[in-house]
C-alpha cells in the first residue's frame, strides 16, 4: 500500500519560510518523478514544482519561481518544498504526488499516488 504523509504545513506572515515534507512508504520515490501541487481557497488543484527521475533537474510554475526548491532524499524516501518568501496568495492546501506518467510535469492527472495534504496559511 502506497502512503504519501505531508508535514511541515502552518501559518506564517508573508515573507516568512516553511519547509514542506512528504514520506512516502510502499513506493521508492526514485523510479519516477514526484512533485507538489496546490489548492487555494475556492480554486481549482495547480502544479507548484516538479523534480525528474534523476533527481538533479527541476521544474517550477512561474508563481513561485525563485522563491520555492523542490529536493529529494532517495534514501530517506522523503520529498521536500522549501518556501520562501511567502505572499498571501500563497496560501493553499499543499500535496505532494508520486509516480509521473509521461506528459506535461505539472498536470496533476499525470500522476498515480496522492498524500492528504497539509494546510499552508500565509498573512499579509
Amino acid at each position: 500500500q502506497v502512503q504519501l504523509v505531508e508535514s511541515g504545513g502552518g501559518s506564517v506572515q508573508a515573507g516568512g519560510s516553511l519547509r514542506l515534507s512528504c514520506a512516502v512508504s510502499g513506493y521508492s520515490i526514485s523510479r519516477n518523478g514526484v512533485g507538489w501541487f496546490r489548492q487555494p481557497p475556492g480554486k481549482e488543484r495547480e502544479g507548484v514544482a516538479a523534480i525528474f527521475i534523476g533527481g538533479t533537474s527541476t521544474f517550477y510554475a512561474d508563481a513561485v519561481k525563485g522563491r520555492f526548491t523542490i529536493s529529494r532524499d532517495n534514501a530517506k524516501n522523503t520529498l521536500y518544498l522549501q518556501m520562501n518568501s511567502l505572499k498571501p496568495e500563497d496560501t493553499a492546501v499543499y500535496y505532494c504526488a508520486a509516480d509521473r506518467r509521461p506528459g506535461y510535469v505539472l498536470r496533476a492527472e499525470n500522476y498515480n499516488y496522492w498524500g492528504q495534504g497539509t494546510q499552508v496559511t500565509v498573512s499579509s
